[in-house]
């Protein structure tokens, strides 16, 4: 990923879906495309036009964090845009690299096993670590269970819900589910420019899905990391479960996915 186009790309989005008349300025003469001019972000950042429009074109690869945060500001941005504004704006890793698969230690096999919930383990790409019966029939009953443990065919949450007809079916909801992904993936990128495979999913789903290109293109930013669920099983219909998603202590690049429904419902007797 390209620092300076991202850069540009993301200020322009957000720019653009800004109202001058929600922020009190003042709007003269028709305007070719929606949003703020660049001499009005500017002007709300207290940068120079001619400084912000290198930035949106790419020729300027030092902003200073004082500058970032001021844009930030200016663009209204939540935390995890903001947290995103700054890792992309920073320089990026001189050398791509290409880590070894992740493995699992014992002892976090051994707590995915003892749960009576769902539970799916996945690494920085969304590739599945690890998951337990339940996890594997909640989500990808249709592959192999034993597929995680071969490091070259793990399944991969967002390559399947954008690429997989069956894992796709599981979202009654799919636009939605589709944006949450699009968006976590781009903070996921943004924290790691320098993993190679991360750049080739993106680039894998960008070609293979117009869906995926079009929601990148937008640069949705969002963890989404917890929350209601909302599911059609192909074995037992509608479900309603709530994810939490935890982070390993001592393998902060790996997360625990896990599933559970409210006390008493339809939703927790079929989980169970």
């Amino acid at each position: 990923m390209q620092t300076s186009t991202t850069l540009g790309e993301f200020l322009r989005v957000r720019r653009g879906r800004l109202k001058p008349e929600d922020l009190g300025i003042a709007s003269y003469g028709a305007r070719r495309v929606p949003g703020l001019r660049r001499e009005e972000l500017a002007q709300l950042a207290g940068v120079s036009v001619t400084y912000y429009t290198r930035l949106e074109q790419g020729q300027s690869h030092q902003a200073s964090e004082s500058v970032i945060e001021a844009l930030a500001r200016a663009l209204e941005l939540s935390d995890d845009e903001r947290g995103y504004l700054h890792n992309i704006a920073r320089p990026a890793p001189p050398h791509p690299r290409t880590a070894a698969p992740a493995t699992v230690r014992h002892g976090t096999r051994q707590l995915i096993g003892s749960l009576n919930v769902p539970a799916v383990l996945v690494g920085v790409r969304t590739e599945v670590l690890a998951w337990n019966p339940l996890g594997h029939w909640l989500l990808a009953g249709h592959l192999d269970r034993d597929a995680p443990d071969r490091a070259g065919q793990r399944p991969n949450l967002t390559r399947m819900l954008f690429l997989d007809p069956h894992h796709r079916d599981l979202y009654p909801r799919w636009e939605n589910s589709a944006s949450c992904a699009v968006a976590s993936l781009r903070l996921a990128v943004s924290r790691h420019r320098d993993d190679t495979e991360l750049a080739a999913l993106v680039g894998d789903l960008a070609v293979n899905s117009e869906e995926f290109a079009t929601l990148w293109a937008a640069h949705p930013v969002a963890e989404h990391a917890s929350g209601l669920r909302h599911l059609r099983h192909p074995e037992i219909g509608e479900l309603t479960v709530e994810l939490e998603t935890l982070v390993l202590a001592d393998e902060p690049d790996q997360r625990l996915l896990i599933y559970s429904a409210a006390d008493g419902s339809l939703s927790q007797t079929t989980l169970t």
